[in-house]
């Protein structure tokens, strides 16, 4: 089966979070196998990256989502890396700032959307809106429960005008997170990406939860697919999220342009 195919999230049906398994790591043993198979992802995402670039006539949009110690930055890192930064834009989002909040929610997200021919990631993004806003009540229910309607149409202006989109929700288990929170504390090298308030949250961890089902069952439709990524391993996560990338954009069945004039009235000296 095509990761594409086992791991998004059917649009239309209920998602429970508690039927996916932040461990599951299909039928590889170790992480050799799938370093070996991600590099050769890395290396073909490269190509289809360049072919995208030069046919200059749609745009891959990258959304990652994930609890705190998700993995979002270490995907992008892993994944993404590698990948020409001229054709690559990442965008992270965080609390929006006086001047964002003087407009609608999705405006500063809108500017951020790859222009044709490149990729652009968003680490977190506009389901920060249906999520952080809706656990911690900084707005009424009233409020952010339209905010699915908008999402799905905001996301159809961009399908429809060739952007395609790809959202991966990075799966961990509280387990997962607690034992990558006290690696945090415990390494010198990471302790300035600890935050007090990243163990307040984890208190929300069940209606987080509750959060991400509905966003992922709301919002997972066919030209904006929501793909659940089991992450408590991290080799198998960045593989997954490669292979669902160059799926995805070898189905575009790119190719390369023609060349605007006769080359062969070109004469090299």
């Amino acid at each position: 089966m095509r990761y594409c195919e086992q791991f998004r999230a059917e649009p239309g049906k209920k998602v429970d979070l508690s039927d996916h398994d932040p461990g599951y790591r299909r039928d590889f043993d170790g992480r050799k196998d799938a370093k070996s198979a991600l590099k050769k992802n890395v290396e073909r995402l490269r190509e289809l990256q360049y072919l995208l670039y030069a046919e200059d006539r749609r745009a891959l949009l990258i959304v990652l989502q994930a609890m705190d110690a998700g993995g979002k930055d270490g995907t992008i890192r892993r994944v993404m890396g590698p990948i020409n930064p001229q054709g690559c834009r990442v965008t992270s989002f965080k609390a929006p700032s006086d001047e964002e909040l003087a407009h609608d929610y999705l405006s500063r997200v809108h500017k951020a959307v790859p222009r044709r021919g490149r990729i652009g990631v968003f680490n977190r993004s506009h389901y920060e809106d249906v999520l952080v806003v809706r656990v911690r009540e900084l707005v009424a229910k009233s409020v952010w429960s339209k905010r699915y309607e908008h999402i799905n149409a905001f996301e159809k202006l961009l399908a429809d005008n060739d952007v395609h989109i790809l959202k991966f929700f990075l799966h961990i288990s509280r387990a997962e997170q607690l034992e990558r929170f006290k690696k945090r504390l415990e390494d010198p090298r990471k302790q300035w990406k600890a935050n007090p308030q990243d163990f307040e949250e984890r208190k929300l961890w069940d209606d987080y939860m509750r959060a991400y089902e509905d966003a992922l069952t709301k919002c997972s439709t066919e030209h904006a697919p929501w793909f659940i990524i089991p992450s408590d391993c991290k080799w198998y996560r960045n593989l997954v999220v490669s292979q669902i990338i160059v799926e995805t954009l070898e189905g575009l069945d790119m190719k390369l342009p023609e060349a605007e004039f006769d080359v062969s009235d070109i004469v090299v000296e």
